[in-house]
């Protein structure tokens, strides 16, 4: 008379214990899912900032960039400023051509008539007691003499102190541009964002914690999957419990909404082309430019749609409504079909549009065109600015030129594509629990 209630009893408390093992399993899920999407969104700000501070219109092609780099040059080249022999003896040959041209222009000035009786006498004193002839003979001493005294010790030290006194002038002359003051700016606002006062020491903190972040992301990601991994295995281990297979059904499918969320909202590709160094020599001596970001791009499956529909253009915009409604709005309801087909009575389960959703959508959905849409876009990009960047690189005496292409999938395409595998393998389950199936 009590083996019917007992045996009630111990399917109830079965299931229950199912559901509380299968609810903590989802919270992690959930968890692991939230983290990983947090991060996603705080590395792409993190690498904006990145690319924005390092791009190349405000490094390699900023004439701010070229001042700095240009004025250190100079500043040394003026404070230790020195003459070759050969230069030195140029230079004397050049002051006495100066110095003979200077007593020529005298001479043809006191040769000239003069009307004035002042004039006449000046012109008589000159002429009886200046030989122009004797100073002209003393021209290289004269310009011998001057040489040395320009490359006094001294004197070198107080010209060159003159030099850049005009230099530090110029250099910190206010540019009108507004371009380079926007730029500025901008780079300011990013220098206070991080706690940093020199793009170096911005650089090394960004890379930092991009590091940290893209370790933490792929830990989160294969804690999504191990979540997922259990419980399929929970499926084979009771491929044979009935009673339990409605429950295990509609606990996972929460897990497959929450890997389908953080498929379409975590960032899935990441372009990112750079010339990783640039030197040159000028005035002998080498101008570097590091991480120059040619290009930088990293987007979700959700960020995509909104810009596509965003667009002016209605090819985009039509682009979009299609991703939008067969990439997103079918696995949504394909999953919602499911679970009300399995729980629902015939009549509703039978329905044409619970039936198409939850069985014959699948045809229509195009998560999995999705899938390999990204993946050959990937192999595309990556194959066409690996080619592209190559023929950038230079490597001679005076010039070096070495790119690096950084584009890589993201955690985001791994949930999205365990998703649409994982959609597939209940889609199957499906068919043999069904009780309107048979």
């Amino acid at each position: 008379m009590h083996t019917i209630p007992n045996a009630h009893k111990k399917k109830f408390a079965s299931r229950l214990l199912l559901i509380f093992g299968l609810f903590i399993l989802l919270c992690a899920e959930g968890y692991f899912g939230y983290q990983l999407y947090q991060l996603s969104n705080q590395q792409e700000e993190i690498k904006e900032d990145y690319s924005n501070v390092n791009n190349i219109s405000s490094g390699l092609f900023s004439v701010e960039q070229w001042r700095d780099k240009v004025s250190a040059i100079i500043s040394h080249q003026i404070r230790d400023f020195t003459l070759t022999t050969k230069q030195k003896n140029d230079l004397q040959n050049e002051v006495e051509k100066i110095v003979i041209s200077l007593i020529n222009k005298a001479e043809a000035l006191i040769n000239k008539p003069k009307k004035t009786i002042d004039g006449k006498i000046k012109k008589f004193l000159v002429k009886t007691f200046v030989d122009t002839d004797d100073i002209k003979k003393k021209a290289p001493s004269i310009a011998k003499d001057i040489v040395d005294k320009v490359y006094n010790p001294s004197n070198k030290r107080h010209l060159s102190k003159m030099a850049m006194e005009k230099f530090d002038a110029l250099e910190r002359a206010e540019y009108l541009d507004s371009t380079v003051a926007a730029t500025k700016a901008a780079t300011d606002k990013v220098y206070k964002k991080y706690k940093v006062s020199t793009k170096e020491e911005l650089n090394h903190k960004l890379v930092s914690s991009l590091s940290h972040i893209r370790t933490a992301t792929y830990n989160y990601s294969f804690g999504m999957l191990g979540c997922i991994v259990v419980v399929l295995g929970l499926w084979w281990i009771f491929r044979k419990r009935v009673e339990l297979h409605g429950t295990l059904f509609i606990m996972s499918l929460m897990f497959a909404f929450i890997l389908l969320f953080i498929g379409l909202t975590a960032s899935m590709i990441e372009v990112d082309a750079r010339i990783k160094a640039l030197d040159f020599v000028v005035l002998g001596e080498h101008v570097v430019f590091e991480n120059q970001v040619l290009f930088f791009q990293s987007k979700s499956i959700l960020e995509v749609v909104k810009i596509l529909i965003s667009q002016s253009s209605i090819e985009s915009m039509l682009v979009g409504i299609l991703i939008l409604v067969f990439s997103i709005l079918f696995p949504i309801m394909k999953l919602s079909a499911t679970g009300i087909h399995l729980l629902s009575k015939k009549e509703i389960a039978k329905h044409r549009i619970i039936r198409f959703f939850a069985f014959q959508s699948g045809k229509w959905s195009m998560a999995d065109v999705i899938v390999i849409a990204i993946l050959m876009v990937y192999i595309g990009l990556n194959g066409l600015l690996d080619s592209q960047l190559k023929n950038l690189n230079i490597k001679s005496d005076d010039l070096n030129v070495i790119t690096t292409n950084n584009t890589a999938l993201q955690p985001g395409f791994i949930i999205f594509i365990s998703f649409v595998l994982y959609g597939l393998i209940l889609s199957t389950i499906l068919k043999f629990i069904s009780p309107h199936e048979h």
